[in-house]
């Protein structure tokens, strides 16, 4: 059998499912949960929920929700446990980058590494390929073995996640992605495409970028940056990757506060930097840290700093200068005279 067989023939024993995306989810994320719900009622599920931890905040995100209209839940207000199975789309355990803390899914369906898995969970469906450049690219392929039909809305979220995911960075995207693109594409509404495309930047992530622009600190071809305080967690990997733009420049983080947390994103082109093994060595005892090659992140808790957190600049002056000199340890870079 297939994986897509073998997945459905989970679903069709199923009477309910809870779709469970990562924290503050994105395309290749929403796209992938869209996808399984389209599988699992084509199977015969009587009842699907999709839910979500965080939020909401890429101003591209939330267009992409209200947009393709996909009606959803925050996690605090749905009852996982009412729901037969639960599925985890691009992410793979409790409480590695979800809300969700003390559920095992019965279904798992990914494409990122997890240095943390055991192995030992047992679910009742698992297919995880660190070799597709997005969780979309698997869905793709379930839906077409399946013969699952493609709705105009369904094809547009994929291909725009497809693109957001890997194709418009050119990040290591596989075959696999510019085949699962050419699939949806007869199907998928461009004007619709076009418009996600337009809504990319808010005044908080400009103000972001802004600020990691002004506080840019390069050895080399690397370059650390702090976003400041903001309410938008997208904005880091999107200051993150205007940053990398910069002529000469090839491996970036960039970090802010957000909420009662530091949040950390990280990007690099250059094949000699796996950033998710880089931001392991410098945080990993710090906080919650991982990610690919070319893109990861993270969290550090405040902890005793919370107190403090609404003096965000002299927190970040206080805290940056750490973060910093850790990822360029962590990069092998000498302090520039």
């Amino acid at each position: 059998m297939s994986r897509a067989a073998d997945l459905a023939a989970v679903l069709e024993s199923t009477e309910s499912l809870a779709i469970v995306c990562h924290d503050d989810p994105d395309p290749d994320c929403l796209a992938s949960a869209l996808a399984l719900e389209a599988i699992a009622l084509d199977t015969g599920v009587d009842g699907v929920t999709i839910g979500y931890g965080g939020e909401i905040s890429h101003q591209q995100n939330r267009a992409f929700v209200n947009m393709l209209e996909i009606d959803l839940g925050h996690v605090s207000t749905v009852a996982l446990e009412d729901h037969e199975r639960v599925a985890f789309v691009d992410h793979t355990r409790a409480g590695g980058n979800t809300e969700v803390s003390e559920v095992e899914p019965d279904i798992v369906v990914d494409h990122h590494p997890d240095p943390n898995a055991d192995g030992s969970d047992e679910v009742a469906f698992a297919d995880v390929r660190t070799e597709s450049g997005a969780t979309a690219t698997i869905f793709v392929e379930y839906l077409t073995d399946l013969e699952v039909e493609l709705t105009t809305r369904l094809a547009s979220a994929l291909l725009f996640a497809l693109h957001r995911e890997r194709l418009d960075f050119v990040r290591d995207p596989t075959r696999r992605e510019y085949e699962a693109a050419l699939a949806v594409y007869p199907e998928a509404d461009l004007e619709t495409l076009e418009q996600l495309y337009g809504s990319a930047f808010s005044p908080a992530t400009l103000d972001a970028i802004g600020r990691a622009i002004a506080t840019r600190d390069r050895r080399g071809s690397s370059m650390v940056a702090s976003a400041g305080k903001t309410a938008e967690s997208d904005a880091l990997p999107q200051a993150a990757d205007y940053l990398l733009n910069l002529e000469g420049v090839d491996t970036v983080l960039v970090y802010g506060i957000v909420g009662d947390a530091i949040r950390i994103s990280g990007r690099s082109i250059d094949p000699r930097v796996h950033m998710g093994e880089t931001l392991v060595e410098a945080y990993g005892k710090l906080g919650e840290v991982g990610g690919h090659h070319d893109m990861a992140g993270g969290r550090i808790e405040l902890g005793l700093f919370a107190d403090d957190a609404d003096d965000a600049d002299a927190l970040l002056e206080f805290a940056g200068d750490r973060l910093t000199r850790r990822f360029f340890e962590a990069l092998n870079l000498e302090r520039e005279e």
